[in-house]
């Protein structure tokens, strides 16, 4: 395989959304190099946000990835889960076995710091999928960490969307505003994926049909996970299907060239009534450096194609 694939590091907190987006990864091995998946509580408690993980890989095949448990709640506050968006368990929908596998030993924050810091500088980008709590503590555990990062991505924010947990902020910045709040002012290379971005990207009849056309065979209990997981917004919206969130940070790492948007300062709000809002200086009113790279435009076609494709290609016939 050629030296250039990208090393990167999956934290999540799986729902449909995440699970797609790791076996994105795996579906790309001439491109991305897997080092582990890290799970953080979120969307779900994080006993179900790692059993969704490893239930996941065990569909492809793939539990030769290790995935290694993080931070069961925030920095600062108790964990506000979104069991309403994604069901108690995170991956209602389908039944699905419980893994036989389990996680690997070791406490994510941990894990990330000495993947990282064990490789060249500039080398290993985060792919974030969920809260920062994770991504947080192990900057606090290694003060070098942001220097030797290649990037951050991470799905989370919105402008002009507004906030899909409170009028405000998006979930993921609002489960944990201190550790974004952090990372954001890190100095480390961030590119944010906002719900303007994901939003215009829906899981819409057609789309999803040609996800099952796929003959793989697990391609039929995703297409039931994200059924069921779409649902919730479907009828909050009134749209043909729902965002898929999520699989927009591999896409970018992919193919950035679906993506567009420019360079701006976002600032994280801590303090009620906006706390979680992403603060984004569009315009450059403020004089602010930039401390991102704010994507809210997508070619939407583009991305699922590329989505349903490497979904695909995640399964390892045994």
């Amino acid at each position: 395989m050629p030296n250039d694939r990208r090393a990167i590091i999956i934290d999540t907190d799986p729902s449909p959304d995440d699970a797609v987006t790791f076996l994105m990864a795996l579906g790309s091995p001439d491109e991305i190099d897997l080092l582990a998946i890290t799970t953080v509580g979120g969307n779900v408690p994080l006993h179900y946000t790692t059993r969704n993980a490893l239930m996941a890989l065990e569909l492809v095949n793939r539990t030769d990835v290790p995935v290694y448990k993080g931070a069961e709640g925030p920095l600062m506050v108790p964990l506000e889960t979104a069991e309403h968006v994604h069901g108690r368990t995170g991956f209602d929908g389908y039944d699905l076995p419980e893994p036989k596998a389990t996680a690997a030993a070791g406490f994510a924050p941990e894990k990330i710091v000495e993947l990282v810091m064990s490789r060249p500088k500039g080398t290993v980008t985060l792919a974030c999928l969920a809260p920062l709590t994770n991504i947080a503590l192990a900057m606090l555990l290694e003060p070098k960490l942001a220097g030797h990062l290649r990037e951050i991505v991470l799905m989370g924010g919105a402008r002009t969307e507004g906030g899909n947990i409170t009028p405000a902020a998006e979930y993921n910045i609002y489960a944990d505003p201190e550790a974004a709040w952090r990372v954001m002012n890190s100095g480390v290379p961030v590119v944010m994926i906002p719900l303007d971005c994901t939003h215009k990207a829906l899981t819409t009849t057609p789309r999803m049909n040609a996800l099952r056309a796929y003959p793989q065979p697990h391609i039929e209990p995703f297409y039931h996970l994200l059924i069921a997981n779409k649902a919730y917004n479907a009828r909050q919206d009134g749209t043909d299907g729902g965002p898929l969130h999520d699989p927009t940070v591999v896409a970018y790492i992919l193919r950035p060239e679906i993506f567009a948007g420019r360079h701006v300062n976002v600032e994280i709000a801590l303090q009620a009534p906006t706390r979680g809002m992403t603060v984004v200086d569009w315009r450059s009113v403020t004089g602010k450096p930039a401390n991102a790279l704010y994507l809210p435009d997508i070619d939407a076609d583009a991305y699922y194609a590329l989505v349903w494709e490497r979904l695909a290609a995640a399964y390892r016939p045994v």
